[in-house]
């Protein structure tokens, strides 16, 4: 199959055309209403030279009920080690998560996905949870919101735990907030360990649309 070659014009073609790597789309701008536009239809940009896009089979959520909580990690989570905030530091969230890192020697973060995506934070429809120890900023996770809807990007951390405790404040914000949807693209060790899971994307498709309306804020 061909790979659908985008221009000026704002649309996508359906995520289920992706390639057998999930790869849907090559070019267009990582502008706010294309970034937008993309999330609503379950699709994400993965690289920035050439700009990609992307929608896998299968699809990894975190079920907003189903985030495990190891002893160990409910313990840190008891005595209350990091002081979590909400949009505090959405910028350094980023660049942190672009950072450099034990086992990570690349990352797809490129300056180019942290101007877009500030200016989508600036706009409301991106957000961090952070988590402090101090004044220090040790962990933290963020992504896209559009109505009952999160794209979780990525996380970081910088002191053991931080970044399983960011996730945990904000899928206890989502489920408060009344989201119903916590997108996270690809399982990974770490996400499958807390409960992870990987579903169809028909379903994921169907359960985004039904996400997207719904009436609730960040």
């Amino acid at each position: 199959m061909s790979i659908a070659i985008l221009d000026h014009r704002l649309r996508f073609p359906s995520p289920r055309l992706a390639d057998a790597e999930g790869l849907v789309a090559i070019g267009g701008d990582l502008s706010v209403p294309r970034l937008l536009l993309a999330y609503r239809s379950g699709i994400f940009p993965w690289t920035v030279d050439p700009i990609t896009w992307w929608s896998p089979e299968p699809r990894a959520i975190f079920e907003l009920d189903g985030f495990h909580v190891s002893r160990s990690l409910a313990r840190v989570i008891r005595k209350g080690e990091f002081r979590p905030t909400v949009d505090r530091a959405f910028r350094r969230v980023m660049q942190y998560c672009a950072a450099p890192a034990p086992g990570r020697r690349s990352t797809w973060i490129s300056p180019e996905f942290i101007e877009a995506y500030t200016q989508l934070h600036q706009q409301g429809h991106a957000h961090s949870l952070e988590c402090w120890q101090g004044r220090q900023l040790v962990g933290g996770v963020y992504g896209v919101a559009v109505g009952g809807f999160f794209a979780g990007e990525s996380m970081f951390h910088r002191v053991s735990d931080a970044s399983k405790v960011a996730l945990f404040h904000l899928i206890d914000h989502l489920r408060k907030q009344g989201f119903v949807l916590f997108d996270i693209q690809m399982l990974t060790p770490i996400t499958e360990q807390l409960g992870g899971v990987a579903i169809p994307r028909a379903e994921y498709l169907r359960r985004l649309a039904e996400a997207v309306e719904k009436p609730v804020t960040f």
